[in-house]
């Protein structure tokens, strides 16, 4: 296929603007904004507009909601302890999270909320990074009395009411039980909010504090926040659902009086960030770049194992399998000082994301030091579908569409990563 100078094939341009103008023209989306890179040239679509009754033009600047597209995100504050060591994989997280301590878990994931039963072991650091605490949006339990009062509670961070500041958000989630045992099982968004308050209890800082001082500010992400601030809220189209009835989208959140307005009370790890195509864009060539921003170090390197020895029984997620290459913990990482003489499981070779055993075929995985051959040693299964999700929303081509419609009581995220499916 040809290209221009660019690096960037003129065909190929003109089918995406082609697609995305189709999602325009029907209705469904008002407009919508595409960043496609290639190394280090960028293309940039902006199609539409802002609002569905007409207003400004969406433009490379607009600034969206992420919802859960914020979960790659902040996911690299708790790596990020990782590296410094102030946190390691298999502490138990009672100390600065006593909400989550000597739980109590659920007989049955459909039974009454009080049919308990003592949990087999502390929940750890990395129960949180891979989603497997015990609690979570499980699409098994839709309907049955623990999904309902998560939502009754107050704690699902992506609703139409306002979450209280952190640590009562902790009280209120410390009052549920386990829907699984710790480790047992993958569950869906929870834990990323759970991070963002360990992150803060261990840093003694607010959330987003440490977020822009290790991440944020140094890629450059100056548009990316918890909330947007009034010299910047014109940038932040409305949020919209549909009517149940009509299938007519109405404003579902507003941009100068809505959630994202003011500085929230709770800083949401698992989607309450809004960003912009090109800072989204500096974040994931930093993962590409395996974990670095020109000169500067931002997350450690990843080490992914080639695909031929990627284990053959991968957690299930939905339609498709998703696989980690990992080093194993304790191994150290001999081409970085920082793990001179160290063999813990700690520091620039346990994070992002090489968080996890890799369960191989009789419980035992691969693994390489120096100079060495490949060779088996005891393991356990595990997987971490926060940090796949680092790994496999990597690729350098993504949309930002707006006014989508959301899944859990409200509006879909105004950000989504491309493609955007087939056109109408």
């Amino acid at each position: 296929m040809d290209k221009s100078n660019s690096g960037f094939s003129e065909a190929g341009l003109r089918k995406i603007r082609d697609v995305l103008t189709r999602h325009v023209d029907s209705g469904k989306i008002p407009g919508v904004v595409a960043l496609i890179g290639r190394g280090e040239q960028t293309h940039v679509e902006a199609i539409g507009t802002m609002r569905h009754d007409g207003g400004a033009p969406m433009s490379r600047d607009t600034i969206f909601r992420m919802a859960s597209t914020s979960k790659p995100v902040t996911m690299a504050a708790s790596m990020a302890l990782l590296d410094d060591c102030r946190l390691r994989l298999d502490d138990p997280v009672d100390q600065w999270l006593p909400e989550l301590a000597d739980r109590q878990v659920l007989k049955r994931i459909d039974g009454p909320i009080d049919d308990t039963e003592p949990a087999r072991r502390p929940i750890t650091v990395r129960d949180l990074l891979t989603s497997t605490f015990g609690l979570g949006i499980d699409l098994t339990a839709v309907g049955s009395p623990i999904f309902n009062a998560i939502f009754a509670n107050g704690v699902f961070s992506q609703g139409a009411v306002p979450l209280p500041e952190q640590d009562e958000w902790m009280r209120r989630l410390g009052t549920l039980p386990l829907m699984r045992q710790p480790g047992e099982h993958w569950q869906y968004h929870l834990s990323h909010d759970v991070l963002g308050v360990l992150v803060s209890r261990v840093t003694g800082r607010p959330f987003e504090t440490f977020l822009r001082e290790r991440v944020l500010d140094p890629l450059g992400m100056k548009d990316t926040a918890f909330h947007v601030p009034a010299d910047k809220i014109d940038r932040l189209p409305p949020s919209y659902a549909p009517d149940p009835q009509t299938g007519e989208f109405t404003v579902w959140d507003e941009a100068k009086t809505g959630q994202y307005s003011a500085p929230p009370a709770f800083q949401a790890g698992g989607g309450g960030l809004v960003s912009t195509v090109d800072d989204y864009h500096a974040y994931f060539r930093m993962l590409l770049d395996h974990g670095m921003h020109g000169t500067e170090r931002i997350l450690s390197r990843p080490a992914h194992l080639p695909r031929r020895l990627r284990a053959p029984r991968p957690v299930r997620l939905g339609r498709r399998n998703r696989h980690l290459g990992l080093r194993r913990p304790g191994e150290r990482d001999h081409r970085h000082p920082a793990h001179a003489g160290r063999t813990d499981d700690c520091g620039s070779g346990a994070a992002h994301p090489r968080l996890l055993d890799h369960g191989l075929p009789g419980g035992r995985r691969l693994t390489r030091g120096p100079g060495r051959q490949r060779r088996m040693t005891p393991a356990s299964s595990a997987y971490s579908p926060s940090t796949t999700t680092l790994t496999a929303a990597a690729a350098n081509t993504f949309a930002a569409c707006s006014m989508l419609p959301r899944r859990w009581r409200g509006v879909e995220s105004e950000m989504a990563v491309a493609p955007l499916g087939r056109p109408p």
